[in-house]
């Protein structure tokens, strides 16, 4: 155990009582397990490709706009800090910001959504449940087994969503869904760091693109509140310098509600272990006004940039792709390449699920010319 770890709340995470690997492995030196498994998460091929997927922009419509990189990247601070003024296990939080993402498809949802309809017929497909299938089954980086052989709580952490069936499939990792116990505090932090992020960014790179305008913006209540105080504070400032003020203000905003609200929930309860948060009510969230005015943002992006006619467009041309790839890999899997081909042999739609899902967006995009226009060089 670290020294830093000597300090923290009796009811965080800490290497002292994680519940190990799957795999036995000698104890890192120098740094904590939880500390590992960020640096192995860093150093995997899932979190590269992560600089060319979309959040909600095609990677190839700009450089600015945010990436599944940049947004874990956004994540992890938020929920770094959300996490040290608690007293709870940071490297923990900083791990699952950082492979959150990991199992989504390219073209972000609606990449996915086509995908899971393509694999309806054979289990579904939800990014989350990939992205625990990345760190357990396809990173291919270690002689001794498969996956990054991640903590128990970094594994259970990255499985926000599971349904009952799934669960059973999954065994031990996913047995709280069965249970009906709550994630560790850490892994409540990431969930919400990654709704502020995204929530926040997505505001940015409307505006960036011009989908939505700062006159549309300044009718959503949080947004006209710091536009309100940014310029009482600097009647003078416009543009990007604007508009960067007033998210910071935001994100600000959103964090320290949530630390308020949080610790008076944990005051009221007063947790002396990680068990106690486990069967308690959710203990990470926002106050009841401020849960409101985050929604309301929500509604406006949902609506106005979500739905915007070009969004759409781009979201069509993406559906199509998806679908496509996976109908052709399906009609003749030796399409496939040589290693996921070998794993089809078990499960065919599974392996062009995994093969699909590890796409870039830009990857995606030259492998359907490469199966659809001919005369396309190979």
């Amino acid at each position: 155990m670290r020294n830093f770890e000597l300090s923290l709340a009796p009811y965080a995470v800490s290497s002292a009582n994680t519940r190990g690997r799957l795999h036995p492995e000698k104890s890192p030196e120098g740094r904590t397990e939880f500390e590992r498994d960020r640096d192995r998460i860093i150093h995997s091929a899932a979190f590269r490709r992560l600089e060319y997927k979309t959040q909600v922009f095609v990677n190839t419509e700009g450089d600015l706009y945010r990436t599944r990189l940049t947004h874990s990247l956004e994540v992890a601070q938020i929920a770094r800090s959300i996490s040290r003024n608690l007293g709870l296990n940071e490297e923990l939080t900083e791990a699952v910001a950082l492979a959150h993402d990991l199992g989504h498809t390219p073209f972000g949802h609606a990449g996915q959504d086509a995908l899971n309809e393509c694999m309806a017929p054979h289990g579904g497909f939800e990014h989350n449940l990939q992205s625990l299938r990345v760190v357990d089954e396809l990173e291919e980086k270690y002689a001794s087994f498969n996956g990054l052989n991640l903590c128990f709580e970094t594994r259970e952490s990255i499985l926000k969503h599971c349904s009952r069936p799934n669960a059973e499939k999954l065994g031990e990792v996913a047995d709280r869904f069965l249970s009906n116990r709550r994630p560790v505090l850490e892994a409540q932090v990431t969930n919400l760091a990654d709704e502020i992020a995204y929530n926040n960014h997505d505001i940015d790179d409307g505006l960036r693109s011009g989908l939505i305008t700062l006159e549309q913006t300044a009718e959503v209540p949080l947004f006209k509140m710091h536009l309100d105080r940014v310029k009482t504070r600097d009647p003078n400032i416009d543009g990007r310098r604007l508009i960067h003020e007033i998210v910071r203000g935001i994100i600000n905003a959103l964090v320290q509600d949530l630390l308020h609200e949080s610790d008076r929930r944990i005051q009221q309860i007063r947790p002396t272990s990680v068990a106690d948060v486990q069967l308690a009510d959710k203990l990470i969230g926002f106050s009841a006004e401020m849960a409101e005015l985050n929604h309301e943002l929500k509604v406006f992006l949902r609506k106005e940039l979500y739905q915007h006619y070009q969004v759409l467009r781009a979201t069509l041309k993406a559906r199509r792709v998806v679908q496509e790839l996976f109908h052709i890999f399906m009609e003749d899997p030796r399409l496939l390449p040589p290693q996921f081909y070998r794993r089809s042999e078990m499960n065919i739609p599974r392996a062009i699920a995994d093969y699909i899902a590890g796409m870039t967006d830009r990857y995606a995009m030259k492998e359907h010319q490469r199966l659809t226009v001919p005369g396309l060089q190979f």
